[in-house]
C-alpha cells in the first residue's frame, strides 16, 4: 500500500528551533521545539532534528517528500545558501546542499521572516492580500515585503532590512555600524537599552511596557519608539502602497498602546493618501515553521494545501 505523502519544516532561530510534520493536506501531525546551543554545530543539529522527524513520519505511515528549513540572515534562495546570518555565526554557507547531502531529501531553504509573511498571507492577517508588509519587531526589527502576491528579496536576499533603515540624522549607534538605525530605538533590545541609559534601571523591554502610564523614563522612551516606528511605516507605504500592514513579533504584546499611536501617526504621516490598516500577525512565533512546511509543499509540487487549514485548531497541540 501507498504511504501518504507529507513534509517536514524547521523553523532556526537564535535561541530555539520549531519543527514539525505535516500531511499533503496541510495538516501539521507532529510538532517539535529544541534550543539552538551556542557551542553545538547547528547545521549538525538541523540535520539530527530532520532525522527524528523523518522518523516520526514514518512511524505515522507518511513518506517525506520534501523539507522545508528556514533561517535568519541574508539568504540566496535560488542556491540556497545562507549568505551571512550574525546570530548563527554563518558566512557563504551552501546550507541546502549540505541538509540534502546529510538527509538524502530533497531541501528547499529560505528566509525566516519572509517564510513568515507567506505564512500569513496563506493563513493569517493578510490572508488573500497581495500588497503587504509584514514587520515583526522582537529583539531586532526586520521585514517581508510582498508585492502582486510575489515576496520581495533584493538582488543579494537582502531586501527587508526594515530595521536598520536609519530614521535619526546622528543618531544613536547601531550593532551594524550605522547610526540612528529604526532598531535602535523601536526594538526589544533598543527599548531596554534606552531606558537603562535613561534610569541605570535594567529591565527586560516587557516590564518597560509594563510601567507605561506610571513611569515618565518608560512613557518617553515608548513614545519615541512609536515615533519612529511610525515614520518608518509611512516610508514603507510611499514606497510600496501596500493593502495592509501587519505587525508580528513579542512588540505586539503592548495591544493598544502599540498599535493606537502607530496607527494614529501612520495616517497623521501621509498628507495626501490614506493610511492602510496596521493589524496584528495572527500567527505569532508559528509562522515561520507553517512558512517552512508551505514551501516543502510547494517545492514536492502539491501546491498550496495550507490555504484550507485552520491554524487555531493545531497551533501548540498538534493532532494526527
Amino acid at each position: 500500500m501507498t504511504r501518504s505523502p507529507a513534509v517536514l519544516a524547521i523553523d532556526v532561530g537564535g535561541t530555539s528551533m520549531k519543527g514539525a510534520v505535516v500531511t499533503r493536506a496541510g495538516r501539521p501531525v507532529h510538532v517539535d521545539r529544541w534550543p539552538t546551543l551556542p557551542a553545538e554545530d547547528t547545521v549538525s543539529a538541523i540535520v539530527g532534528h530532520l532525522r527524528s522527524l523523518l522518523l516520526v513520519a514514518q512511524d505515522l505511515d507518511l513518506e517525506v517528500v520534501a523539507a522545508g528549513v528556514v533561517t535568519p540572515g541574508m539568504i540566496d534562495e535560488a542556491s540556497g545558501t545562507v549568505v551571512y546570518a550574525s546570530n548563527l555565526d554563518w558566512r557563504d554557507l551552501p546550507l541546502r546542499a549540505l541538509l540534502t547531502e546529510a538527509t538524502g531529501l530533497p531541501v528547499v531553504t529560505g528566509h525566516d521572516v519572509r517564510t513568515a509573511g507567506l505564512a500569513e498571507q496563506l493563513l493569517g492577517a493578510a490572508r488573500g492580500v497581495e500588497d503587504f508588509a509584514l514587520v515583526t519587531i522582537g529583539t531586532g526589527v526586520a521585514a517581508a515585503l510582498v508585492t502582486d502576491g510575489r515576496p520581495v528579496t533584493g538582488a543579494g536576499g537582502a531586501a527587508g532590512e526594515f530595521g536598520h533603515i536609519p530614521m535619526v540624522p546622528g543618531g544613536e549607534l547601531c550593532t551594524c555600524g550605522q547610526f540612528g538605525c529604526l532598531e535602535v530605538y523601536a526594538s526589544g533590545a533598543g527599548l531596554a537599552r534606552r531606558y537603562l541609559a535613561r534610569t541605570g534601571v535594567a529591565l527586560p523591554a516587557e516590564d518597560v511596557v509594563a510601567r507605561l502610564g506610571a513611569d515618565p523614563d518608560a512613557d518617553q522612551v515608548w513614545a519615541e519608539a512609536m515615533q519612529v516606528l511610525a515614520q518608518g511605516l509611512v516610508t514603507a507605504t510611499l514606497l510600496l502602497d501596500p493593502t495592509t500592514i501587519v505587525l508580528g513579533g513579542g512588540f505586539t504584546a503592548a495591544g493598544d498602546a502599540l498599535l493606537s499611536p502607530v496607527r494614529a501617526q501612520l495616517a497623521a504621516g501621509l498628507a495626501w493618501r490614506a493610511a492602510p490598516p496596521v493589524r496584528v500577525a495572527e500567527l505569532g512565533s508559528e509562522a515561520g515553521w507553517i512558512g517552512a512546511a508551505a514551501l516543502a509543499l510547494r517545492h514536492a509540487g502539491l501546491g498550496d494545501a495550507l490555504r484550507s487549514w485552520t491554524p487555531g485548531a493545531f497551533i501548540g497541540a498538534p493532532t494526527p
